[in-house]
């Protein structure tokens, strides 16, 4: 069988899987998106799954907009382990997530990300009318998403320079094939400046609006100053500097 000839088979199988599973209200924009696929998912939960992976950065937005409407837990700090007292980030490389943290965890039924609940196939609003939302899932899936861009935003690159229009965020030149994913505010200046800012606040600095994309040439020039700094700050008395992650 020709790979053309497998692709429509299988495509007409998933959908009509997918349609036999689709409940009475379901996201247009989702539906919309799995059938212009070139492999149709064949269930809800990964249709609205795929959704997310292809509309990253307005997943990643509306994490950040979820998180906002949770607000930051009461009595929680951002901590390291390595700091006085301990903590669960082990460095501070990695975003802050109180809901994750089992002192603060809400439980099944919401977000570990943001705080929210977590209604059906992973969905951020109660569109059928549930009045409860699903006691089986812990993540959104648009969470999920912008987890995995805040944590790996380089694989996203693609992404990020369309959003750019394929020019380099610092010389303005066109990027090269070479370019590089870089945080506008390095993140060991986030925990040594913006450690105490509310929580909602810090994911920006892992998110879009502190992300660019340079060429490597001038993210090497830039990285070079950042060591120095640092460098020059482990000299000094500054007790907040974080040890090199």
């Amino acid at each position: 069988m020709a790979g053309s000839e497998w692709r429509a088979l299988r495509n007409e199988q998933a959908r009509r899987r997918l349609e036999r599973a689709l409940p009475a209200v379901f996201p247009a924009p989702v539906l919309r998106h799995a059938m212009s696929r070139p492999l149709i998912p064949p269930t809800p939960r990964l249709a609205v799954e795929s959704y997310w992976r292809s509309h990253i950065l307005r997943a990643e937005h509306l994490a950040r907009a979820l998180a906002a409407r949770s607000e930051q837990p009461a009595g929680w700090t951002w901590r390291l382990a390595s700091g006085t007292g301990g903590g669960p980030h082990a460095s501070f490389r990695m975003p802050p997530a109180p809901f994750r943290e089992p002192d603060y965890a809400l439980g099944r039924g919401h977000c570990c990300i943001c705080g929210q609940p977590v209604y059906r196939f992973g969905w951020h609003r109660d569109l059928w009318g549930a009045g409860s939302p699903n006691r089986n899932a812990r993540w959104h899936s648009a969470c999920v998403a912008a987890w995995k861009l805040w944590v790996a935003p380089s694989d996203q690159i693609r992404t990020l320079k369309i959003r750019q229009g394929h020019r380099c965020a610092a010389s303005g030149k066109r990027l090269l094939r070479t370019a590089e994913v870089d945080h506008r505010v390095p993140l060991y200046r986030v925990w040594r400046e913006h450690r105490d800012a509310p929580w909602p606040t810090q994911l920006a600095f892992w998110g879009v609006p502190n992300l660019q994309v340079v060429n490597r040439a001038v993210h090497a020039s830039k990285c070079r100053d950042e060591a120095g700094e640092r460098a020059r700050t482990r000299r000094g008395t500054d007790p907040c500097v974080p040890p090199d992650g």
